[in-house]
């Protein structure tokens, strides 16, 4: 599948490749725990009390000491992981970088991670309607699927519908799971993930550009809109900044205090910084 994609996607391919090569050469943590139990690897032993399942006494060691050991081991529990990237227009910009390839990167690097520890994991695309981008999967070639899916999507004229996004998304996804919604997160004023993060354990990755937070006064620009491709002059002096900071931090927020009413986690991360280094705390929870 790489190689037809690096014959006609080669800058998904590339970064499909430096993804993969950066959660799989490093130590990210794992979604093991200590416990007595039939698990998958042993760790050590544990001398034996009242309690403990006898069948995992090792006998020869217990004989050696004069006293009864059991064996201790991994016991994996697996997470069901869903990713649901938010396609909207407004991630057709950046100075150096576009957010939306900062998107891609995110995806390919959480979702290489939960397929590293073993957990399935599924995809939805979510503009003014929400559709599958990839089914349940524990399998290399369906991150490459999930992203050719999100690269097909024309960003121009699309705009987030928050409210058929927690409304799908609590019908579709039934078993409780781990959700990251990925985006730029513009304009929520009518984001409500309350039901959703009672039914599931929700996290924002919240991607910025660091203009749209703290532009600089430029003069006289023309700008495109790109929700409706519309062109305009505008003068962006010091006081056009002072209100598009003001404007930006009142938004912010708003939306950090709805998500710390649902006890919901976020991570906002800007398209000059390395997502991998940003996403280790949440790779590590896998």
């Amino acid at each position: 599948m790489l190689q037809t994609l690096l014959q006609k996607n080669k800058p998904l391919a590339l970064l499909l490749i430096k993804a993969h090569k950066s959660v799989f050469s490093s130590i990210v943590g794992d979604n093991s725990a200590k416990t007595r139990g039939s698990g998958f690897d042993f760790i050590g032993l544990n001398e034996y009390t009242s309690g403990d399942d006898i069948k995992h006494i090792d006998w020869v060691i217990s004989s050696k000491l004069d006293k009864p050991y059991v064996k201790m081991f991994h016991e994996h529990k697996e997470l069901n992981i869903v990713f649901v990237p938010l396609l909207n227009a407004s991630l057709h910009f950046g100075v150096k970088s576009l957010k939306i390839t900062l998107l891609q990167e995110v995806l390919a690097l959480l979702s290489f991670s939960a397929i590293k520890q073993g957990d399935p994991f599924e995809s939805y695309i979510c503009t003014d309607k929400l559709s599958l981008a990839s089914k349940k999967s524990k399998q290399l070639f369906s991150v490459g699927e999930m992203l050719e899916q999100v690269d097909g999507v024309r960003l121009l004229g699309k705009e987030i519908d928050y409210k058929v996004l927690s409304f799908e998304l609590y019908k579709r996804v039934k078993q409780r799971s781990l959700l990251f919604l990925v985006g730029d997160f513009l304009q929520t004023m009518a984001l409500e993930l309350g039901a959703l993060a009672l039914k599931h354990e929700v996290v924002l990755i919240i991607l910025r550009d660091r203009f749209e937070e703290h532009p600089h006064a430029l003069g006289e620009i023309n700008i495109t809109d790109p929700l409706n491709g519309t062109s305009a002059t505008l003068m962006l002096d010091k006081r056009a900044v002072g209100e598009i900071e003001k404007k930006r931090r009142e938004e912010d927020e708003l939306l950090e205090k709805k998500l710390n009413k649902h006890g919901i986690k976020f991570v906002k991360m800007y398209t000059d910084e390395n997502p991998f280094e940003k996403l280790l705390p949440l790779m590590s929870r896998f």
